[in-house]
Formats: C-alpha cells, structure tokens, sequence
C-alpha cells in the first residue's frame, strides 16, 4: 500500500532496535499488521548493539495508533520510546513568535531601542496620543481575546485549552494579510472582567477580534466594547460567519435565479452566528426570514426569556409562522444551518422549494451530509473542509481588519461587512461560478485584497476612516 494516498494521520514514532535479538525488519513487519504503513525512516544514533529510529509512520485512524504500540511492545529486543502525532509535535512550544525588525547589535543601538533615546518617542506619544499609531506596534497589531467558553465545536474547555486556536488565528492573521495578532485568553467568563480586561489592554492594540466567547455574553461584550473603544471590535463567530455565509449565498442565489428580496428564507440556530447572519441578510434586502431554535419558530406572537430571541422575533417571520423544523422549511428556497448535526432530513429538503439552496454549516457534523440531497438540491454547503463550498471565516477576517487598519477605521460597521461579502463573492466570476464552486479558496491571494479595497472604500463612505492609506 502507499501511504502517502491514505487520508489518516502521521505519526513518529522513536524505537530503540538492539540489533542482537532482532532486525528491523521485524518492526516492520509488527507496524504494518498493526494497520501502520513506513512512509519515512531516520536515524538517530547507531552503536554496535543498538540503534535508534523514527519512523514516520502513517494510521488510517487514531485507534490504529493503540494498535501499533501494543503490537511492537510486544517484539522481543525492541523498545518503544515515544510516540508523536505530528499535530503535537507542530505545538511545541507554541506556533508563534516574536522577532524584532531590527537587531541591537551595539551600545548606540540599544540606547535608540530602549534607554535613554526612546524617552523622546514617549514623550511624544504623550503630547499626541494619536502617534502610539505611527511609533508603535498599535498601528498593524490585533488581539484575539477569548474565554474559552465556547471553542469550535469542543464547547467550554476554558482559557488554557483555547489557546492553540487562539494562536492558530494569529498565524492566519499574519500569512494571509500581514497583521501582526497575539493571543489573549482570560481567565474568567465574567462579562463585566472581560469587558474591563480589554478595555485596559487596548492601548496596546490597533484592533480587537473576539473570538470563541459564548452567546448570550458575546452580544453585550461586543457591543459594550465597541461603544467603549475607538478601535475595530470584532467578534468573528457572529460577523466573520455572517460575511462568508452572505457571500456565498449572493453566488449560490445567482445560480439559481433568485434574489434575496424574493426568497424565503429559514435560519436554524438563533445563536450568535445565526442572529449575525440574519442582521446581514437584513441589511442586504431580504424580507421573508424565518428563525427556529429549540423552542421551535420564533414569532412576535409570543415572548421569550433570551432578548436575543426576543429581537429577532420581532424582526423576523412577517407571515407569523409558528410550529418547529418542519413547518418552517416548508417551501423555502433557502436553509442556513449554524445549529446542530443530523436535524435537518431528506423528507425535510423535499418539502422545499424545487431545487433549493441548503447551507449546512454546523461543525464538525453538518445539518444534513450533501450526499443525501445533492440530486435535490441547486447549491449545497457546508462549514467543513471536505466538501465543496466551505464557508470558511478565515475568507473574511484577515482583509477586513487588513483594511480597518490601513485606513485607521474607528470601527467596523454594516457597510464595511456588506462590502467584504460583495468582495469575497467577487472574486468568483462568472464564467467561474457554478453549483460546487460558489465560494473562493482561503489560499486565493485576490480575496484579501479585494476585500481590504472594498472595506477601505466602504469606511470612508461612512464617515469612520481616519487616515488615507497608501495604495
């Protein structure tokens, strides 16, 4: 078999052969009737008895992994000493750094980075607080602060499990649109901390994205952060979500010769992320909306508990829908799922309208699989990175806050998330577009310069652009 067409994981795994008893032929022989397969071999040391190696070593699953390590325990003269999944091995230590832009390599070099030189850089920051932007890393640097309550789709595992997401960001913040992010997770779920938290580190910061901090809090930190800072407050799982999904619904509804004023449309999660895409479809000029949740349809004919859900019922299901999953898709032309997995059936699509639009975007497990509808349906997609059609954040947040920097944006408004979407769905044509290509790749270099484009017009067209960037 070749191990290099098997999508599983890659381990290395450290064996200590005494080359008396046994050859390596024998370790081997015990890795692949375990379910393993050698795809790279290294020598460590070598000695007249004994070597040592790393295999790499290629599983089709992670329970081949138990599997191998019992097996090879159990080959006379062989030592098994340490196992490592390469996704472990890639976290060591941490998956950013901090370099400097210029090395102190004399004493006049270090007088002019630190003291007594850079007295005069703080003294004049002091006489004109608006330079920590042009002196300061403030000028190109993001927070990515969370909690830790509600990480992807593992929920609440706190602050210290979060912070490999945390940093993952950062690393996408840089190689995809150069701005330098850093991770912040704090250690409590108090929104009047968090709120206080980030309100005293700003200083250090061109802009804050929030990220991974449960609903309801994450409404009333946002918004209270954005109504208390001058900088971009950005909660990624309500607007990040909200833009990509805006973005390839505008593509998906081209193809099937619909309009957003025209279709109906239902939202299953009211969360943070359904809410944020349901204000988005909104402002783009959709009228018929339908949100359910677990409490079914959410109407004005009733009064809930959660002010979220109040507003939205408010807001939405002109018709006065009541009942729960099934009555709301009843000849609707779109679903967009941000709920659970598996709740959304066949029998459920075939009530829609002929040939909808299905975006199941629930993580790891969507709404419905595609293969179960894709005959019924005109565009299908999904949140996961093995279908077509991801709606994928990492498409929006990098050139947005790449263009609130640039032009120095005191915040991040409607119109700013409008016009990524129209950018992010640009960058497709439309000799291009079609029902398994409705949504760009993350590794497509137009999209965050399209979008920091359309986002710096769009901030001086609202008024909160505070600088003009060089092209």
């Amino acid at each position: 078999m070749d191990g290099k067409s098997l999508d599983g994981k890659t381990i290395i795994i450290r064996l200590e052969i005494d080359t008396r008893t046994v050859g390596f032929g024998a370790a081997a022989a015990a890795l692949e009737t375990a379910g393993g397969d050698i795809i790279a071999i290294d020598v460590i040391s070598t000695g007249r008895d004994r070597t040592v190696r790393d295999l790499t070593v290629k599983v089709a699953e992670t329970s081949s992994i138990d599997r191998i390590t019992t097996t090879l325990s159990t080959v006379p003269g062989i030592r098994l000493v340490n196992v490592s999944d390469r996704t472990f091995l890639l976290h060591l230590g941490g998956k950013i750094t901090i370099q400097p832009k210029t090395p102190i390599q004399n004493r006049d070099d270090l007088s002019r980075v630190y003291t007594p030189e850079v007295a005069r850089v703080c003294q004049a920051i002091h006489a004109d607080p608006s330079k920590a932007f042009t002196l300061t890393v403030k000028r190109n640097t993001v927070a990515v602060v969370s909690d830790g309550s509600a990480v992807l789709g593992l929920g609440n595992i706190g602050p210290y499990a979060a912070m490999p997401v945390m940093e993952g960001k950062a690393m996408l913040f840089k190689q995809f649109a150069d701005v330098d992010a850093f991770p912040i997770c704090l250690d409590t779920q108090d929104t009047e901390a968090i709120i206080t938290a980030v309100r005293n580190i700003a200083p250090a910061f061109g802009g804050i994205n929030l990220e991974d901090i449960s609903a309801p809090r994450c409404f009333e930190i946002e918004q209270r952060l954005r109504d208390e800072l001058d900088i971009p407050v950005f909660h990624d799982d309500q607007h990040g979500t909200a833009v990509v999904l805006y973005a390839g619904l505008l593509n998906a509804l081209k193809l099937s010769g619909r309009t957003l004023a025209t279709s109906r449309i239902v939202v299953c999660g009211i969360g943070a992320a359904g809410t944020a895409c349901t204000k988005m479809l909104l402002a783009g000029g959709a009228i018929d909306v339908i949100g359910v949740d677990r409490s079914g349809i959410l109407s004005a004919d009733n009064t809930y508990d959660n002010p979220n859900w109040q507003w939205y019922a408010d807001h939405t299901n002109p018709r006065r829908l009541s009942g729960g999953l099934a009555e709301a898709v009843a000849g609707a032309d779109v679903f967009i799922g941000v709920s659970a997995g598996g709740i959304l059936t066949r029998e459920h699509v075939l009530s829609m309208a002929p040939e909808p639009v299905v975006f199941a975007m629930a993580n790891p497990e969507p709404e419905i699989r595609p293969e179960k509808v894709e005959d019924i349906v005109s565009v299908f997609a999904t949140g996961r990175s093995d279908y077509p059609n991801q709606i994928n954040n990492v498409l929006c947040f990098p050139g947005i806050f790449r263009g609130a920097l640039d032009c120095r944006a005191s915040t991040i408004n409607e119109e700013m998330k409008l016009a990524a979407a129209e950018a992010i769905a640009s960058v497709i044509t439309d000799n291009e577009l079609s029902r398994m290509y409705i949504i760009p790749s993350v590794f497509n270099a137009r999209v965050v310069e399209e979008v920091r484009r359309r986002v710096i017009d769009a901030a001086r067209r609202s008024g909160v652009a505070r600088r003009q960037p060089r092209e």
